[in-house]
């Protein structure tokens, strides 16, 4: 396992992320209004998260289940760090960050964070990676 290359992994998600946010904004906002398009965001997000999980599996080696439920926990604590910095720095409140995560008002990010945590798994197993851990 090399947890420098799992880092980053998750650089390569912060910025393609960072792109597709902006594209988001740009094109879908205006379209769809603000919520919908975060709940597009989200899937179009889990896919992304998972296909970058997919490509570099291999590369960065979590060589169990563990070790990839430690690399997602990684990626949500960097993520969340980067999402709410991100927000206090373009001055949203906290209320207006934590909407995001809020189930009742349609905001799905909990969804997008949760698959964060275990897209290191899924890509594993997607890979046959799982195989050569004993099972595990």
């Amino acid at each position: 396992m090399n947890w420098k290359r799992a880092l980053y992994v998750w650089l390569m998600i912060a910025v393609a992320e960072s792109v597709h946010g902006t594209l988001r904004r740009l094109f879908l906002v205006p379209r769809t209004g603000e919520l919908l398009s975060h709940q597009i965001g989200v899937v179009i997000g889990s896919v992304i998260i998972f296909t970058i999980a997919w490509l570099c599996i291999r590369w960065f080696g979590p060589g169990s289940h563990r070790q990839q439920l430690q690399v997602g926990a990684l990626w949500v604590v960097l993520t969340l760090i980067f999402e709410f910095t991100l927000g206090f720095f373009f001055g949203y409140s906290l209320d207006r960050i934590l909407s995001d995560y809020n189930i009742v008002q349609g905001g799905l990010m909990v969804f997008g964070i949760l698959f964060m945590l275990f897209s290191p798994a899924f890509a594993a197993k997607a890979r046959g990676l799982n195989e050569n851990i004993g099972g595990k």
